[in-house]
C-alpha cells in the first residue's frame, strides 16, 4: 500500500512526463505536494523506487521513469460510470495504456548552439562566443534549444554540477519555481530557481551555503528554462 503523498507524487510525475517528456524538479514536486522541504520529496521518491513504481535514470538530473502506477490511480482515470472495482488484469491493461501516452525516446542526435559558460554561483558573463554541442533528441522537448556549460556549485542540490552542460529551451517566460537562465542587469547570467516576491524577483540557489539574490523587476530577464543536462565523465 502507498501513502496518500506517495500516490500524489507518482500521479504528478506521470502527468509531467506525459505533458513535457521531462520529470519535474525537486522544487516543483515540493510545491505540488505542499511539503516544507525537499528532503520530504527525497524520502517519497526513495520509497516509490524501493517498491518498484519509479526508477532514476543514470547520469541525468531530473530523470525519473514511472515503471507502474498504483491500481487506484488507474481506477481514477476511468470515467465515473466505470465499476468501482477492477480485476488485476484490468489494472495492468489500464496502466499500460497510461504509460503508452508518455513520449517515446528518440535515438537521433542533433546539434544545438553552445554559448560559453553560465554561473551556478555568483553571476558571470554569459553567451561568450558560440560553437555547437551534439545532444540526443530524447533529452529535448519541443521548441528552440541551446546549451551552456555550468560553472560553480550553487545548484548541486538540484543535481547540477560544475562542468555539466545545461540544455535550455529558449523562452522569456517561466513559472514560479522553475530553473531558468536569468540575465541580470543586461550583463551577467546565472542559473537559478525563479521566484516572484511581490514586485521583486528572487533567484534561489540549490545549495544551503549560498544566499538568494533579490532584484527589481526590470533587472532580470528570463532567457530560457532548463530542459535537461549532459555530463561528461573523464
Amino acid at each position: 500500500m502507498l501513502t496518500a503523498k506517495q500516490h500524489e507524487l507518482i500521479r504528478f510525475i506521470q502527468q509531467r512526463l506525459e505533458e513535457t517528456g521531462i520529470s519535474p524538479s525537486f522544487e516543483e514536486m515540493k510545491e505540488a505536494l505542499d511539503l516544507k522541504s525537499k528532503s520530504g520529496v527525497h524520502r517519497l521518491i526513495s520509497a516509490l523506487e524501493e517498491r518498484g513504481f519509479i526508477r532514476r535514470l543514470p547520469n541525468r538530473a531530473r530523470a525519473l521513469e514511472v515503471i507502474k502506477v498504483p491500481e487506484d490511480a488507474v481506477t481514477a482515470t476511468r470515467s465515473q460510470a466505470a465499476p468501482a472495482s477492477i480485476t488485476a488484469n484490468d489494472a495492468v491493461a489500464s496502466a499500460s495504456s497510461v504509460m503508452a501516452k508518455a513520449p517515446q525516446p528518440a535515438n537521433d542526435v542533433i546539434e544545438i548552439p553552445l554559448h560559453g559558460r553560465i554561473a551556478a554561483g555568483a553571476p558571470i558573463e554569459a553567451l561568450e562566443g558560440q560553437s555547437s554541442l551534439p545532444v540526443p533528441a530524447a533529452l529535448l522537448g519541443p521548441g528552440e534549444h541551446y546549451a551552456l556549460e555550468v560553472s560553480g556549485d550553487s545548484m548541486i542540490e538540484a543535481g547540477i554540477f560544475d562542468g555539466d552542460f545545461a540544455l535550455v529551451r529558449r523562452t522569456n517566460t517561466a513559472r514560479d519555481g522553475e530553473i531558468v537562465v536569468a540575465l541580470v542587469r543586461g550583463e551577467e547570467a546565472t542559473l537559478k530557481y525563479l521566484h516572484k516576491e511581490g514586485a521583486m524577483v528572487r533567484l534561489d540557489p540549490a545549495n544551503a551555503t549560498y544566499d538568494a539574490q533579490v532584484y527589481g523587476p526590470d533587472e532580470v530577464e528570463v532567457q530560457g528554462k532548463l530542459a535537461g543536462l549532459l555530463r561528461r565523465y573523464h
